[in-house]
């Protein structure tokens, strides 16, 4: 009895392990896809050299999937998050390859832009580390940590990204074009921010690191 325990044991884990390995990423695939796809938009590894589109490397991989993911519609159902161009990007992507690219982008160094604005530097830290009491918008350093790190899946790491992109999606998430934020959360905050006030706390972030 103790011998067959064991022997369905170790098929368990034997089993257990090959699974795990069908499941890991194929970042071979998803370095081909990089380089032929994701590449005009946002460089081959993920260093992207246009403020219209945002920095991969380096990012979260839990947060990456999860916008790869949102991007396309899935069993009939529309896009949580609606871009026409990155829409079609992954059209013909699978939930496999998706993990995959998120995993190939994350491993790679960040470039980081630098802050570009100092005369609003003292009002986008003071917005970073302490909000706005006033309006009710907490600090941005609750989520994105004191220095722009982020949290994995929910909270994108936002030093060195660039102002611009930051800046076009607050105000996304401020007039409903964007709207794949946890509870909410973003679209609350951003509709209290002026746009003044989000472009200062957009280039503060920039410039964290």
């Amino acid at each position: 009895m103790i011998k067959r325990s064991l022997l369905l044991s170790s098929l368990l884990l034997v089993a257990g392990g090959l699974q795990a390995q069908d499941q890991a990423p194929d970042l071979e695939k998803a370095k081909q896809t990089a380089e032929t796809v994701c590449a005009a938009c946002h460089s081959a590894d993920g260093n992207s050299q246009l403020p219209a589109n945002p920095k991969l490397a380096g990012q979260h991989e839990d947060y990456l999937f999860k916008q790869l993911r949102e991007f396309k519609g899935w069993n009939g159902n529309p896009p949580v998050r609606e871009n026409a161009i990155m829409g079609a990007m992954v059209a013909g992507l699978e939930e496999a390859d998706m993990r995959g690219l998120a995993k190939y982008f994350a491993s790679f160094e960040q470039k980081p832009e630098p802050a570009k604005s100092l005369g609003t530097i003292d009002l986008g830290q003071k917005i970073w580390r302490a909000g706005i009491p006033a309006k009710g918008v907490p600090a941005c350093a609750a989520c994105h940590g004191p220095a722009g790190a982020g949290m994995p899946a929910q909270y994108p790491r936002l030093s060195g990204q660039f102002a611009e992109y930051t800046e076009a999606q607050m105000k996304a998430f401020r007039d409903g074009v964007r709207a794949n934020d946890p509870n909410g959360m973003m679209r609350t905050i951003a509709l209290k921010m002026t746009d003044p006030e989000i472009k200062a706390v957009a280039d503060y972030a920039t410039g964290l690191r």
